[in-house]
């Protein structure tokens, strides 16, 4: 098993990225079936139906499933992630003894077979991804446009009363935020499977300051839920719409796996040192468990908590992919007794400290000073 992981970690571009649980937990069961079928079968007809007799168990229809949800994977990588099984298990196994025809028939047999399996179910689990997808981008994006038209429909109706027409113009503006925030999430989502980097505009900005403007603007319509504390001022050079972006889709998580009548989602914000800034989101409910930790910032993906709730699966692979793009990194710390907490920690790239190699910095005076590829 650790040849093939070494191999395709070094030649599978999307393995690079994902967790060795991920990797290889389909692989036992599949060799499992290998060799029973290397110990008990010697005709090759046989050996055929034998594996189609285990096809509701063949791990390739698992395989499959999981990697249509995972990053930057493509079918021709998921092919060769079998190719390339195949030429590591006959290597293994002729480093004693060469392998007879009947015996490399069965493990082409059986490879070939495991393939046909999991592109099968790729495509078909793409598809269904898509399809939801479709089915709740328009559900979700429906909410915001009609909120929009209705607020302007208002607007009509009391034209000359002044007060009443900045009330409703706001709702408008908050409206089309959100939309402006789904479409945002879902274009650098499809970014960030494809393998892009963002490209972001960094500035002098405040985290503090931006904090409580997020918190202000969703605690207005979520009942003060949301607990901030504060470190006080953080000022440094970061994108402030890309971290408002990161900051409220965690906090709209938090918002959605978190009973109402629970302890409030705590939002804090503190320096480490003098050279990170670090945002942490923590809210009580169903923890995430270890096998689910590794999926969840893949495009689509989303935990069984997750079950029943609205949502795409894009916000966490933003999160991450704007995190990463700020040179930070995303930690999660999840258990039944103390909740789940998401950590973004930041480089502080502020005028004391030397910018990271790849990081321009952005004057203050400048209007719109040139973007960086992160």
């Amino acid at each position: 098993m650790q040849a093939w992981e070494d191999r395709a970690n070094a030649e599978v571009m999307a393995a690079g990225p994902q967790k060795s649980l991920a990797l290889r937990d389909s692989l036992p069961e599949f060799l499992g079936l290998l060799v029973s079928a290397l110990s008990t079968t010697i005709d090759r007809t046989q050996v055929r139906i034998k594996w189609d007799r285990d096809e509701n168990t063949r791990v390739g229809q698992k395989h499959g499933r999981e990697r249509a949800g995972m990053l930057h994977y493509t079918m021709d990588q998921l092919i060769f992630e079998y190719h390339i099984l195949r030429q590591v298990i006959c290597e293994v196994m002729e480093e004693e003894e060469m392998l007879t025809p009947v015996e490399r028939e069965v493990i082409v047999c059986g490879v070939e077979q495991a393939v046909n399996d999991a592109a099968t179910e790729f495509s078909k689990t793409f598809r269904d991804i898509h399809e939801k997808l479709t089915n709740t981008l328009a559900h979700d994006l429906r909410g915001p446009i009609t909120a929009a038209k209705m607020s302007a429909q208002l607007l009509l109706k009391r034209p000359h009363d002044i007060e009443h027409c900045i009330k409703v113009g706001g709702r408008i503006t908050s409206s089309m935020d959100r939309l402006d925030l789904m479409i945002n999430d879902l274009l650098d989502a499809s970014r960030i499977r494809a393998g892009e980097k963002l490209s972001f505009v960094f500035a002098t900005c405040d985290l503090d300051v931006l904090l409580k403007k997020v918190v202000d603007e969703i605690n207005f319509v979520n009942e003060n839920r949301i607990h901030y504390q504060s470190a006080g001022s953080v000022t440094g050079l970061w994108n402030e719409n890309g971290l408002r972006r990161v900051v409220e889709n965690l906090l709209i998580n938090a918002l959605k796996f978190s009973d109402p009548g629970s302890s409030p989602i705590t939002l804090t914000l503190k320096c480490e040192g003098q050279n990170t800034a670090e945002i942490a989101v923590h809210n009580l409910g169903n923890p995430i468990s270890e096998n689910e930790r590794a999926l969840i910032f893949q495009k689509f993906s989303r935990s069984r908590t997750s079950e029943g709730k609205s949502g795409w699966g894009l916000g966490l692979t933003v999160v991450r992919g704007v995190t990463e793009a700020h040179g930070g990194r995303v930690e999660l710390e999840s258990s039944p007794s103390e909740g789940t907490t998401f950590k973004i920690v930041l480089p502080m790239i502020s005028t004391e400290v030397p910018l990271l190699p790849g990081f321009l910095k952005a004057s203050p005076v400048l209007a719109d000073p040139p973007a960086f590829i992160a």
